[in-house]
């Protein structure tokens, strides 16, 4: 697993979430960030929509950076033909696989489709292109047809091919069964491309490396169409911490990285999710705060800073007197065991009444408010 390509496509599959649209500045920014890290490849966008897409992804050309780019092309000489315009030295090429797509882009007609692969794989060799070619909609093709597409593709001179979970169907079983036996079946390796409109983009991911996939794509954030694709920071950190294996990737700035993201998509980012959501190594519950005060391995699978964090004891609904004692001997405050329960009490109750966790000092007031209503010190 450690010699797993991450392929970031934020700019290119993220950006196609819907109400995303990312200007210049951002895109170099975001590009310049996901290299800075070691991401290894970046697929920059689609060269085909346009001058300014065009624009955009000429400048990231030009910036040096040490990641492989990526446009992403329809089996189209044209957009071939663009993304040769951006001065991109590899193009992915897009093709239809299952009888769905097949059917509403090309009329069922698969000899066209294979056709327009052909060409277009022939076009872009010819003037010296990297190609991978990508079967959109792989988790619902025929299996013996798409075995046959990504042959094609192998034969016709394409350097890897990517498995799509376009719709986000699969559940890993099934996602490890399908990745391995098109592993098996080729030369070139197999990219894995999941959704997660199941909420199973990370973990078929990650069933896909397991069966045998050398590259995955990903997303910061899991920014993507409909529910989104598999998230960057998820993947990197599961291969690391689950796996017991570093691709490369600096985790210490994906916090960083995350909130570069949300701020240029306008999509905040829930405090549950996981990796870089504001909850993630915060703890309230009385008997998780008292063992992580004890030994932080008791609720966290690493340490907060692995990946940009730093660990918050937060007083509210469900917390306990060692939290909150812990607090008030940071301001200097020592109560009894009665004393702890009364602001105890009133700490459930205001942090009920304003629906989530108190800041130290509305803590530090309610303990005045105890003393003075309960005569206390």
């Amino acid at each position: 697993m450690n010699q797993v390509l991450i392929n970031d496509t934020t700019l290119r599959d993220g950006e196609q979430a819907a109400g995303v649209a990312f200007n210049l500045q951002e895109k170099v920014a975001i590009a310049k960030f996901l290299d800075t890290i070691g991401v290894h490849e970046i697929e920059v966008g689609i060269p085909a929509m346009g001058e300014e897409e065009m624009r955009a992804i000429a400048v990231i050309s030009d910036l040096g950076l040490s990641a492989n780019l990526l446009g992403w092309n329809r089996a189209v000489i044209s957009d071939i033909q663009a993304s040769l315009a951006c001065g991109l030295e590899r193009v992915h090429i897009s093709i239809p696989v299952s009888g769905i797509q097949i059917a509403a882009k090309f009329h069922g007609q698969w000899r066209v489709t294979l056709q327009q692969l052909k060409d277009s794989i022939s076009f872009a060799l010819d003037r010296g292109l990297w190609v991978a070619v990508g079967g959109e909609d792989s988790s619902r093709a025929d299996d013996n047809f798409l075995f046959d597409v990504a042959h094609y593709a192998q034969e016709w001179g394409a350097s890897r091919f990517r498995f799509c979970d376009t719709v986000g169907i699969l559940d890993p079983f099934t996602t490890y069964t399908k990745v391995n036996r098109l592993v098996a079946a080729l030369m070139i390796p197999v990219e894995i491309h999941t959704h997660n409109d199941f909420g199973l983009a990370t973990a078929n991911a990650l069933a896909g490396i397991k069966a045998g996939a050398m590259s995955v794509n990903t997303t910061v954030n899991g920014l993507g169409e409909r529910a989104g694709n598999a998230a960057l920071e998820e993947v990197v950190m599961a291969i690391k911490r689950i796996y017991g294996f570093d691709v490369g990737i600096e985790t210490r700035r994906l916090l960083e990285l995350s909130r570069l993201v949300a701020a240029a998509s306008g999509c905040s980012v829930p405090p549950w999710k996981a990796i870089v959501g504001e909850n993630t190594f915060a703890h309230e519950s009385g008997i998780h705060a008292h063992g992580v005060m004890q030994n932080p391995s008791t609720y966290e699978p690493f340490a907060p800073e692995e990946v940009g964090w730093e660990r918050r004891l937060v007083v509210g609904k469900h917390s306990g007197r060692h939290l909150l004692s812990n607090l008030l001997l940071q301001h200097g405050i020592t109560l009894s065991v009665e004393e702890s329960q009364y602001v105890l009490d009133a700490v459930r109750k205001r942090s009920v009444q304003k629906k989530r966790s108190l800041s130290a000092q509305e803590v530090l007031n309610l303990v005045k408010e105890v003393r003075y209503s309960h005569a206390i010190g």
